[in-house]
């Protein structure tokens, strides 16, 4: 675990974020470090990948803009998604082994959640995939917690919000 981070006193600190899938990187990408507080790493970036990601529910493009949480005692990531002039179209929610930070690497590994901006899309995402990884026959406390993030993350989208949890 790296030592609190405050920023007030100097520059933005940039780290690399590496998404992890089924054993392998999935994307690495430069991310700015706005918070470090020794249990949640919150880090912002603009989308990371080529082009436009049509999910049908959402769209993700160049100039949007990620503010993104992790947690290392919690088993999952919430990414706050806007547009380049600041509007918000979301929360996409990974769910995650908690992460690590090391040496300006910040690992995580994920399923999925989206939160739609208005709160009335709530979506789980890569069942199949997480299904198919073997996970709960290899692990299955990993399994257990996992499934256990993405309920209480439902759960919070569905009632208060994910805008408490990130305050």
């Amino acid at each position: 675990m790296s030592a609190p981070s405050d920023l007030r006193a100097g520059g933005p600190e940039e780290l690399v974020v590496t998404l992890t899938k089924a054993g392998r990187t999935k994307i690495r990408y430069p991310a700015e470090l706005v918070r470090d507080d020794g249990v949640r790493v919150t880090v912002r970036a603009p989308w990371a990948a080529p082009g436009i990601r049509d999910f049908g529910f959402v769209r993700f493009e160049p100039g949007d803009v990620f503010t993104e949480h992790y947690w290392r005692d919690r088993w999952f990531a919430v990414k706050e998604v806007r547009t380049g002039d600041g509007g918000l179209k979301g929360w996409y929610c990974d769910i995650t082994r908690p992460a690590v930070l090391a040496d300006g690497v910040l690992a995580v590994v994920d399923l999925d959640l989206w939160v739609s901006a208005d709160g009335s899309c709530v979506l789980r995402l890569d069942e199949d995939e997480f299904e198919a990884s073997g996970l709960a026959e290899r692990d299955p406390a990993a399994a257990g917690a996992a499934a256990s993030a993405l309920d209480e993350l439902e759960r919070l989208a569905r009632s208060e919000g994910l805008t408490p949890l990130l305050a």
